[in-house]
């Protein structure tokens, strides 16, 4: 996929938190971009197109989704809006179509890719019209079963579509941390080769999402909020830009530090020098007397004799007097 490279991507998800104004969705994408988030990733609601009028509640939230939708979502032209506007600020706009006419609206502002949310993961007649668009696709697998996961990942490979990525995510709002299981983006990794694994995050805080990429999540999606303004239905599961600014140098300083190579790396060579232990007298010797474990030791630095070499020294003969705690060196002994 193009829009992905070794980096990991962090996705600072706006999702509604600017409750239907256009300026705090622009203040969200410049906080974003301020945080040195790559993408800020919004969501297109048409609700009569996406669910029923009476969709049962599963949060204490103080009204229905659908009523929350209805007052606070974005038109197409919002998202044109702030498309251009990620643009100009050169930050990735990202949004999540709820309905596929959400989605013609967005392939026809010309978004570059497209994100599903869990709910609509098993939406196969959704799924197989989107990806007609033949535009990048980042699928959430919260609720799913591996079974599940199993089935949309033969479906988009039998239909010859590659360009996707699965999403670790558990659709708690906020999720026990048992159930987070971040362990499963490594079995993701291996049971899934032509996805790219990532991790949609819903807890309160930054620590999992670290976690996640430690675990091998090349995309981090994390739900964000304006100072002030976290009254909505993602209350629980969003961190604010702070907190964000302090996740993306969490993550790039892991990235850096995930390699694999063993070697001895420059900075430390001058320590091992001084670090390391070499066979030093503990007694004052004589010459022509026995090197032993009485007389001589290991200790600091490393520059002598190393001290694993112990044992090719002990029962040598002292070709000269050697006072105590100096360094033994080859023309000492016979």
């Amino acid at each position: 996929m193009k829009l992905f490279n070794k980096k990991t991507i962090i996705i600072a998800e706006g999702c509604d938190n600017h409750f239907g104004k256009l300026k705090n969705a622009k203040k969200i994408a410049f906080f974003s971009k301020k945080a040195n988030a790559d993408v800020v990733k919004f969501q297109h609601h048409i609700p009569d197109e996406e669910m029923l009028k009476k969709v049962p509640k599963s949060s204490n939230f103080d009204i229905s989704l659908y009523d929350f939708l209805k007052k606070y979502s974005l038109s197409i032209d919002d998202h044109l809006n702030l498309k251009n506007y990620c643009k100009k600020i050169n930050i990735k706009y990202l949004c999540t179509p709820f309905s596929y006419k959400a989605a013609q609206e967005l392939n026809d502002i010309g978004v570059d890719w497209f994100k599903l949310g869990s709910g609509e993961f098993l939406d196969t007649p959704f799924i197989e019209k989107i990806i007609k668009f033949n535009k990048p696709l980042i699928l959430s697998t919260g609720m799913s079963t591996v079974k599940e996961i199993d089935f949309i990942y033969k479906f988009l490979i039998k239909k010859r579509f590659y360009k996707f990525a699965f999403m670790n995510c558990t659709s708690e709002y906020p999720p026990v941390l048992k159930d987070i299981n971040l362990g499963f983006i490594k079995k993701m990794k291996l049971r899934y080769p032509k996805a790219i694994i990532g991790h949609s995050d819903h807890t309160n805080d930054i620590y999992t999402s670290i976690g996640a990429v430690a675990n091998g999540a090349k995309i981090i999606e994390k739900h964000v909020y304006l100072d002030g303004l976290n009254n909505g239905p993602d209350k629980d599961v969003s961190i604010n830009f702070k907190q964000m600014t302090n996740l993306v140098k969490a993550i790039r300083d892991i990235e850096q530090a995930s390699g694999s190579n063993k070697k001895i790396n420059n900075k430390e060579k001058i320590i091992r020098k001084w670090a390391h232990r070499s066979i030093v007298t503990i007694k004052n010797i004589k010459k022509g007397e026995k090197l032993t474990l009485d007389n001589i030791w290991s200790k600091r630095p490393g520059t002598g004799i190393p001290s694993y070499k112990m044992k090719n020294v002990i029962g040598k003969t002292a070709k000269r007097n050697i006072k105590k705690d100096n360094l033994i060196n080859k023309k000492d002994f016979f």
